[in-house]
């Protein structure tokens, strides 16, 4: 089933493009979900030595960095097959779980989690790197559905 919109089928044809562009791709997640978790598991008290608030000032700017490259790669890789993809329930279902952890990234900044790292943030965590890990499942399902 495909849908009316019409892509940049050249992206895909091409070569080199898609492949590098799955490449900017994956070295987006890594820094996205590297710096989390690294930013996640201090939340929880490893490494207590390690001050919060500068640790937070790196590892967040390295993850918007990352999701910036996760979220121009995958851009450009939707442009190559709009109608497809959008028909694809796995790519439909990774877009939901972005959504969600991005929703859920605002709530633990807006509710100040960086300076209070309770049990409402370390829960806060733990449901980040779910729904990271399964966006990135999914992402790797949409070949495959």
């Amino acid at each position: 089933m495909t849908t009316g919109f019409v892509g940049l089928p050249w992206i895909a044809e091409h070569p080199i493009a898609y492949p590098a562009l799955e490449v900017v791709h994956i070295v987006g997640i890594a820094l996205l979900l590297g710096n989390l978790v690294l930013l996640e598991l201090r939340v929880w008290g490893v490494a207590a030595e390690l001050p919060l608030a500068p640790l937070a000032r790196l590892t967040v700017a390295l993850s918007l960095a990352g999701f910036g490259l996760v979220a121009a790669s995958g851009l450009v890789m939707f442009a190559a097959n709009p109608g497809e993809l959008l028909a694809n329930r796995a790519f439909l279902l990774k877009l939901g779980l972005v959504s969600a952890a991005g929703t859920n990234a605002a709530i633990f900044h807006a509710r100040g989690g960086l300076h209070k790292p309770d049990a409402v943030a370390r829960a806060q965590t733990v449901l980040s790197l779910g729904l990271w890990i399964a966006a990135i499942i999914s992402g790797r399902w949409i070949a495959y559905i």
